[in-house]
């Protein structure tokens, strides 16, 4: 039960209340069992405690300024009646985002929908419905803390970039209800987590792979029947470096022949232009175009464009014995390819569409095998004259 108070609950009273560091409640003198939490963050929340059959039982009711101080201990009054016949206290639903659930929800419409891309917010709304929400939706947002997420980091520690990833997620949540005044400044309890280490993956294609490759898209244009628009969009992919989805959303009047450019409208890092080549163009003028299909890459039905490549990509990698390649790869090997022939990192960033010299910069190292690649052929050139004691 609550302690005795001295303090009677009333607008004035309510008004000067402040949490001290962390959320408390004020109890009433008056009538037992009010009284008002007063959260870090400003808001008061009318609560009831008392006791009945079952035991105690503490409930929250309403907000204060939405329900005035009269009003509040009127309904205490009844909610407490209830509680002692043990009867279930009639309550207002709690708020919906002072729940993990409502929370996500707001962030998902606020925020992912209107600033990032179809795919990013498709790929949160994953993270949330399988991994967060199960977990902890129905849970307040104070009621969530560091034991709580490192409990669902643990759960996935079988694929630890789910779990860093689910982490992420729910930490970008917490830091705006923070900047929403749902939660008060500090209380985001991923900070807490550690992170499970990674190794990104790199892949790059040799010559001799990509010699493979060549020869297994054409085979599966030939005899595996393959959609030949999968096929283009694979050699556009190869030739360009651009993103799956950058190529897979291409419309005709994206090519601009007489600029020499692929107009990408949609790109990642916001519109850009991409030079094209001679094979890229060769690639362009062997697709069918239909006059009602305006894609580049058009689909199995009319008027649509194809959405994805994965079906298409395995049996041509497998006949190419690229078995652990993604297709995502043949972007990292295009960069790969580019500092091979001499390319400075801006400029690849910029053949990317990288917004930052710093994203560009993860391929810094196949840079520093180039350089020592050269250093060996230079210095054993030199060596050898200086072995037979020529003068240079």
């Amino acid at each position: 039960m609550p302690k005795r108070s001295d303090l009677k609950l009333t607008k004035r009273t309510v008004d000067a209340l402040e949490a001290d560091g962390k959320n408390a409640i004020f109890w009433d003198r008056e009538l037992a069992g009010l009284g008002v939490r007063v959260h870090t963050t400003g808001r008061k929340t009318w609560v009831v405690q008392s006791r009945g059959p079952g035991g105690p039982k503490r409930v929250t009711f309403g907000r204060h300024g939405e329900l005035t101080v009269d009003e509040a201990r009127k309904r205490a009054a009844l909610i407490i009646d209830r509680i002692k016949r043990g009867e279930e206290p009639v309550t207002q639903p709690p708020e919906a985002e002072s729940t993990v659930a409502g929370l996500a929800e707001r962030f998902m419409r606020t925020h992912v929908e209107r600033h990032l891309k179809p795919a990013s917010a498709s790929a949160y709304r994953t993270v949330l419905d399988k991994y967060i929400l199960p977990a902890m939706g129905g849970m307040g947002l104070d009621e969530v803390g560091g034991a709580e997420v490192t409990a669902l980091h643990h759960r996935l520690r079988d694929t630890p970039a789910r779990a860093n990833a689910a982490v992420h997620l729910l930490s970008r949540m917490y830091t705006l209800a923070e900047a929403w005044e749902l939660v008060p400044p500090g209380r985001n309890p991923c900070l807490s987590v550690r992170r499970y280490r990674t190794r990104k993956r790199e892949r790059f294609l040799t010559p001799e792979e990509y010699r493979r490759l060549g020869r297994a898209l054409r085979q599966a244009e030939d005899e595996d029947g393959i959609w030949p628009a999968a096929i283009a969009a694979i050699r556009l992919l190869v030739l360009t470096g651009c993103r799956r989805g950058e190529i897979l959303s291409l419309g005709w009047d994206d090519v601009d022949r007489t600029a020499g450019d692929l107009r990408l409208r949609d790109a990642k890092a916001g519109p850009r232009m991409v030079p094209l080549t001679k094979p890229a163009l060769r690639v362009l003028d062997a697709i069918p175009r239909s006059e009602d299909n305006p894609w580049v890459i058009a689909g199995q039905r009319p008027g649509r464009r194809l959405t994805g490549l994965h079906h298409y990509w395995r049996p041509v990698r497998e006949r190419a014995g690229l078995h652990d390649v993604r297709i995502h790869d043949l972007r990292h090997s295009y960069a790969s390819r580019a500092l091979a022939l001499g390319e400075s990192l801006y400029t690849i960033g910029k053949l990317l569409g990288h917004t930052s010299v710093a994203t560009s910069a993860r391929y810094a190292h196949l840079m520093r095998e180039a350089e020592r690649e050269a250093a060996v052929r230079v210095g054993g050139s030199i060596g050898a004259h200086v072995a037979n004691g020529r003068v240079m």
